[in-house]
């Protein structure tokens, strides 16, 4: 099995994942994933493809490039980017990742300033007088 690449987006986070056969290993930005995401909950949400899929799990080696945006956007974006690249190597397991929502982007990002306005909606207060 040659190298396997997918890409993951969440806010403004980009994942670049690599997937090949291996032991199970997680490497993000040249650090195991338990290193790079301290937080129990982030290290879970990265391992939610797995958890789903368990022929898969322990099998990959996977190699991640994150750029951009924070903690959790990165962790969901890897997450998505994992989902992608385990269905290109099994079409099967797009049912059960599709069903948990794994393969869906979350289009969802920050609204941009308005000129005029102290943010996107918030506007200065209003004086009658």
């Amino acid at each position: 099995m040659e190298m396997i690449n997918a890409t993951g987006r969440r806010k403004a986070a980009v994942a670049r994942v690599y997937l090949t056969k291996g032991s199970g290993k997680i490497i993000v930005n040249g650090k195991d994933y338990k290193e790079y995401f301290p937080v129990f909950l982030l290290q879970h949400i990265v391992e939610q493809p797995f958890n789903e899929i368990e022929e898969a799990k322990g099998t990959y080696d996977i190699n991640v490039n994150i750029v951009g945006g924070g903690p959790k956007g990165q962790a969901e974006a890897l997450r998505l980017g994992i989902s992608r690249a385990l269905v290109k190597i099994n079409e099967e397991w797009k049912l059960p990742l599709k069903q948990k929502g794994y393969l869906t982007r979350d289009p969802r990002v920050v609204e941009r300033k308005k000129y005029g306005r102290k943010k996107a909606r918030k506007q200065f207060q209003f004086s009658k007088r």
